[in-house]
């Protein structure tokens, strides 16, 4: 398998900070709580604990987590937040935007770290480099991906005019769809978009889209479409619908073709090692927002050949792994 590698501005050699300035207090139990979707046994969630007992900070020895904000519905982030922050916690770990949201009603001073699509549109921060309050972590580039993804999907099927967009409502913005509109335009392809504003709209949206013929499916990047990738997965496949993903992983699971950072790395490198800095001391205003580093792109042949698409050669070149 090849890997293409990315210096990504402020990802590229991040030293460990507080761990030249601070250390661990003797004895002390650090507590995190959580404000997610996914369950406990979500890979990336794995890696992020693993990756901070590897920095010294371990389940039954000096780390307390409650395991009570995940597999949380949308409706239950700011209960649980606030929840967390009556309870103590040291850090309070988000996963998208809502979560952030919640988290940064709920507390001015609990520092808050995670993942998300765009930071910045988002409005969860100010700046990457300069974060400020009480918020860090790392963005996903959500936006400046979408057009690499539909620039891929496109190679995968050149004759392809109409195409369909699956956006979520909890990340999705006016400039965001006028960015991928024109570029569509300047490839002479007609996007139809279509929003879930929450998980029960997603099948119904996703027929509408199979309803305007389209020849593909750019799922865009958002909190609300990952945690319902059984759900997408299942009805792409049903409807015999190319789709593109914004987590190579999906491949995995059936998905036609993905292209994106590694959710396990981000989680067990990047995010485990700022959640690290901050349970030494430094505070989320002092510790820029990273970016991924490095992005696969990932083919399922099974699934093309299902749907009758031959990938071309050049692209199968271009792939990280190909699933046969």
């Amino acid at each position: 398998m090849k890997r293409r590698t990315f210096v990504a501005g402020l990802a590229g050699a991040v030293t460990l900070r507080s761990a030249l300035v601070h250390a661990q207090q003797p004895g002390r139990v650090y507590r995190i709580g959580a404000l997610t979707g996914l369950p406990t046994t979500t890979p990336n969630y794995l890696a992020l604990w693993d990756g901070l007992a590897k920095l010294g900070f371990a389940e039954g020895k000096n780390l307390e987590i409650d395991w009570r904000g995940y597999s949380l519905k949308p409706d239950e982030l700011a209960g649980h937040a606030t929840a967390l922050v009556t309870g103590g916690v040291d850090l309070i770990q988000c996963s998208g935007a809502s979560s952030f949201r919640a988290a940064q009603h709920a507390t001015a001073t609990i520092p808050v770290m995670g993942g998300t699509d765009d930071i910045i549109a988002e409005g969860i921060v100010p700046s990457l480099a300069h974060p400020g309050g009480n918020t860090t972590g790392v963005t996903i580039l959500a936006s400046e991906l979408d057009g690499k993804r539909l620039q891929t999907l496109l190679e995968l099927l050149p004759d392809a005019r109409r195409v369909g967009i699956l956006a979520g409502g909890d990340s999705v913005t006016p400039a965001r769809l006028d960015a991928l509109n024109g570029q569509a335009r300047n490839r002479g392809v007609e996007l139809i978009v279509r929003t879930a504003q929450k998980a029960e709209d997603i099948v119904p949206a996703l027929d509408a889209i199979k309803a305007e013929g389209v020849a593909a499916l750019n799922v865009l990047a958002s909190a609300l479409l990952f945690f319902s990738y059984p759900t997408i997965l299942g009805r792409t496949t049903a409807l015999r619908l190319p789709a593109m993903y914004q987590w190579p992983d999906a491949c995995e699971r059936g998905g036609l073709i993905g292209y994106g950072p590694s959710l396990v790395r981000i989680y067990g490198d990047q995010l485990s090692r700022i959640a690290a800095e901050i349970l030494r001391g430094t505070k989320p205003a002092d510790i820029p927002v990273e970016r991924p580093t490095h992005f696969y792109l990932k083919i399922n042949q099974k699934t093309a050949a299902a749907l009758g698409i031959t990938v071309p050669p050049l692209l199968l070149a271009q792939a990280d792994e190909v699933i046969e």
